[in-house]
């Protein structure tokens, strides 16, 4: 190692900041989970899913993420960001992290991977559960919405939170997808979660653009009351932009991104009320998935819903 790089900042930082960014993860071994799930959680060729089992998995995934929302899109890294080329928040250290692994990338595709191919991590979810949030201050949805009072209105249900949603350009396709919502539904079954929630976004700041998705979600996919959560009065952002009558479903369709379209799909309710994120450069709404909600249609397709427990963990 020449001297230059043992004095390098991103190493001092890594020795002299106790436990670093990750520190509460790696403490914890696999993070949170309790009683392990079985893994591979499902595989595909040579696609894996499977939870970080460690803070060298949970920096991965970090990176992958820093990779698409920072490089690939717009988000603006922080100094902490910037410095660990890692997208890296608070929360980090309390979710458990779920990763597709693919054990035969191409190399071009990655840094430090020219001489011998490995494992790399291509997609992650991001999962906080209940009973850990409420350990530690929350969710992190609780900074756009009124989480707080969905949750109290639906004890002794359990909610997980999804977030952190990415995948590599390359990787962007069914199979990935599958793999990264059979991990999902295994992590649902095995902690018994009635109830998914999380934000998804729309790429942009300007809500008055986006106005055709926005209020294509207001009027067909709103939560019904049981199920109503509503944006923080200092975040709301009106969704109701346009009236029924000019709302063009085939183009609204069009603009909303995939990942939303495929909640829509299974079954989920919107908030009430859009928030800004300023940061990530999005226009960010609710999700909220009752798994009773969960649409059978789809049930059948993906072949992961309704599976029982003993087949998850197979």
């Amino acid at each position: 190692m020449r001297l230059t790089d043992k004095f390098r900042p991103t190493r001092l930082v890594r020795r002299f900041v106790p436990g670093g960014p990750y520190a509460g993860y790696a403490a914890h071994g696999t993070g949170f989970s309790g009683t392990p799930l079985a893994e591979p959680l499902k595989r595909i060729g040579s696609l894996e899913v499977r939870l970080a089992r460690n803070a060298r998995e949970v920096r991965l995934a970090q990176a992958l993420r820093y990779r698409v929302f920072y490089r690939e899109m717009s988000a603006q890294a922080g100094a902490t960001g910037k410095l660990w080329r890692r997208d890296i928040d608070g929360f980090d250290s309390i979710c458990d992290h779920l990763l597709v692994i693919d054990h035969e990338p191409d190399p071009a595709l990655f840094r430090g991977m020219r001489r011998k191919r490995k494992p790399a991590v291509v997609g992650t979810y991001r999962l906080l559960r209940q009973e850990v949030a409420e350990q530690f201050g929350g969710f992190y949805t609780a900074g756009e919405y009124e989480i707080d009072a969905l949750v109290a209105r639906h004890r002794p249900k359990r909610f997980l939170e999804l977030g952190r949603s990415c995948v590599l350009k390359e990787y962007r396709n069914k199979r990935t997808v599958e793999l990264l919502w059979a991990g999902n539904w295994a992590y649902v079954q095995h902690h018994e979660i009635d109830v998914m929630i999380g934000c998804a976004s729309l790429e942009g700041i300007e809500p008055r653009k986006l106005s055709l998705p926005l209020s294509f979600l207001h009027h067909h996919a709103a939560a019904p009351e049981e199920w109503r959560i509503r944006a923080l009065p200092s975040r709301y952002v009106p969704m109701n932009r346009m009236g029924p009558e000019q709302i063009d479903t085939r183009a609204a369709l069009n603009e909303l991104p995939p990942l939303i379209k495929g909640y829509l799909r299974l079954g989920a309710y919107i908030g009430d009320g859009a928030v800004v994120d300023h940061q990530f450069g999005t226009t960010d709404v609710c999700i909220v998935l009752p798994v009773s909600a969960i649409n059978p249609r789809y049930s059948r397709y993906y072949g992961h819903f309704g599976a029982p427990k003993e087949r998850l963990a197979s």
